[in-house]
């Protein structure tokens, strides 16, 4: 959830820093008080673009900081190690945004650097915007299925459709680049005999490739090499060496242990020396005897060198780059040999494969059609609570011929608003009033559906009032039992529902305008006060008892 909240700068908005609990937090103000810069700050936060007129008059730039908390971080650490960001720590996400005048925008998450496209994707994973203007996910067909087959519990057979589907889609790649490839002619069939037979011949492995690229850096410095294990050989092992000079101290070690056994321990550590010097005298000849390498050895690592570096050349700089293609060449090989009996072979395999998708899609839409009825019912009977007496609300799921990535069966959410009205899809709705309260009821029954933790609500009491009101306000303390959710508002009936509850307020002098952000819900006198300007009259004794009432009632 979303634990704390700063903003700097942010249209008429000079500072504010505010901390938010679980539940649902109502904000009010007057028309016109600028409740939407702190919509603003979200949606800048969760990636939304920005235009540079959002910095406050007279400032150079703007900041917003958050931090949310998350019990179990699991799902966003998943989005951050895709985005390749570090992980929530102790379950806290930390984002920042600073938009400038003349300087590039600054974004960070979990204070590392990041993109905008990085930040807007992350922002899908935490926060849910609904009102005019914004995006809404149920708005596209994709999401509504998507949320159709979780409310449905499809996931574990959808994830195990789209994984065949995956493998089937590649057998038919298969089948299609055979059928459109071209015949090999011999003299091409031979040449990549020849390429292949050249890849193995020089045994690509790690190890085999990084003994031949030293077994040729000792032979292309072979003279170098020579002279200077000679000169540690002499050095360490001939009479005039290390070994010949300790030789002496060696037996004058050993006369002074046998005069003070205080010298024994010494003289071990002198010895193990010595023997030490000997051993490293042993290794540096033998690596000067690999130094003598005969012409014919030569010639076949130089040989093998060339077809290495030219196969690198080729195709790739390393290893696993190589094998690739001979893996590729080996492959149209095979087909070559018998395109008739490869292609009846993959279409076999193919028609399998779409036999048991066709079963497994065909399990998918009929779990589909009885979770539409189930939950169809569901937002209607909400609906109705909410104002839509007669509004009709359909879940209509699309059969359709061909498989595709989800099955064969796409879905549509209708609604009608009024009776004797055709139901239309989501994205068809005119009234910005009608599409929140239609997006309310669906995000109240999807609840469970709906892994995002933070909904924000703008503007969804519009054209409502009275009971309907009321009932808004029940309905979004109620979703926010599995969610937080922030609701802008300008109904009393639906602020008093409100566990936290936040004012805008906007100050004018004859030189500047400035909003401010302030927490009432610790304040009883202070929130009475407010539901009863929203109520018409803060001063009005009835509007008083009317909000105290509201209160008491929520």
């Amino acid at each position: 959830m979303l634990h704390y909240l700063k903003v700097e700068n942010l249209a008429l908005m000079d500072r504010a820093e505010l901390e938010f609990g679980p539940g649902f937090t109502a904000v009010t103000g007057e028309t016109g008080a600028g409740k939407s810069v702190l919509l603003g700050a979200l949606s800048l936060l969760a990636g939304n673009r920005a235009e540079k007129t959002v910095i406050r008059q007279g400032q150079e730039q703007c900041r917003v900081e958050a931090m949310l908390h998350f019990a179990d971080s699991a799902r966003v650490d998943t989005v951050l190690e895709i985005l390749g960001l570090p992980p929530c720590e102790d379950g806290q996400l930390v984002l920042s945004r600073t938009l400038h005048r003349s300087k590039p925008p600054r974004l960070h998450v979990n204070g590392a650097v990041t993109t905008l496209s990085a930040l807007r994707e992350l922002g899908e994973s935490w926060v849910d915007f609904h009102g005019p203007g914004e995006p809404q996910k149920l708005f596209a067909e994709k999401h509504q299925l998507a949320m159709l087959d979780h409310f449905a519990g499809n996931d574990p057979a959808l994830e195990d459709y789209v994984d065949g589907y995956a493998r089937w889609q590649h057998a038919l790649g298969q089948i299609e680049a055979i059928r459109n490839g071209e015949r090999l002619s011999e003299d091409e069939a031979e040449f990549i005999r020849n390429q292949i037979e050249t890849i193995d011949a020089i045994e690509p492995s790690e190890e085999s490739i990084t003994e031949l690229e030293r077994d040729y850096a000792r032979l292309d410095r072979a003279q170098e090499l020579a002279t200077l294990t000679g000169d540690l050989l002499s050095g360490l092992g001939s009479d005039e060496g290390l070994s010949g000079q300790a030789a002496p101290l060696l037996r004058a070690a050993q006369e002074l242990a046998e005069i003070d056994p205080a010298a024994a321990e010494p003289l071990r550590r002198l010895e193990a020396l010595i023997i030490e010097l000997d051993d490293l005298a042993n290794e540096f000849g033998h690596l000067g005897e690999g130094a003598d390498i005969d012409e014919e050895t030569a010639a076949a690592l130089q040989e093998r060198m060339s077809a290495w570096l030219s196969l690198k050349r080729k195709y790739g700089p390393g290893i696993e780059d190589v094998l690739a293609k001979r893996e590729a060449l080996a492959q149209r090989l095979d087909t070559q040999g018998d395109i008739k009996a490869t292609l009846e072979k993959l279409h076999q395999e193919s028609k399998a494969q779409e036999k048991v998708l066709r079963e497994k899609a065909a399990q998918l839409r009929t779990a589909r059609e009885k979770a539409a009825k189930e939950l169809s019912k569901k937002v209607k009977e909400l609906l109705k609570r909410l104002g839509f007496q007669r509004a009709g609300f359909a879940i209509e799921i699309v059969p359709e011929n061909a498989l595709g990535p989800t099955g064969d069966s796409s879905c549509q959410f209708l609604f009608a608003p009024n009776a004797g009205q055709e139901q239309l899809p989501l994205n068809k709705i005119a009234s910005s009033g009608e599409t929140a309260r239609v997006m309310l009821a669906l995000k109240a029954v999807l609840a469970a559906a709906d892994a995002t933790p933070l909904l924000v609500f703008d503007e969804v009491d519009a054209n409502v009032g009275g009971e309907i009101g009321a009932e808004v306000g029940r309905e979004l303390a109620a979703l926010a039992g599995a969610h937080q959710v922030l609701c802008v508002t300008h109904l009393p009936q639906v602020a008093a529902w409100g566990r936290q509850h936040l004012v805008v307020e906007k100050s004018q002098s004859t030189k500047a305008t400035r909003v401010t952000l302030g927490a009432l819900h610790d304040d009883t006198s202070a929130r009475e006060s407010e539901l009863a300007r929203m109520l018409g009259d803060r001063k009005s004794a009835s509007a008083l008892k009317h909000a105290r009432e509201l209160l008491e009632s929520a």
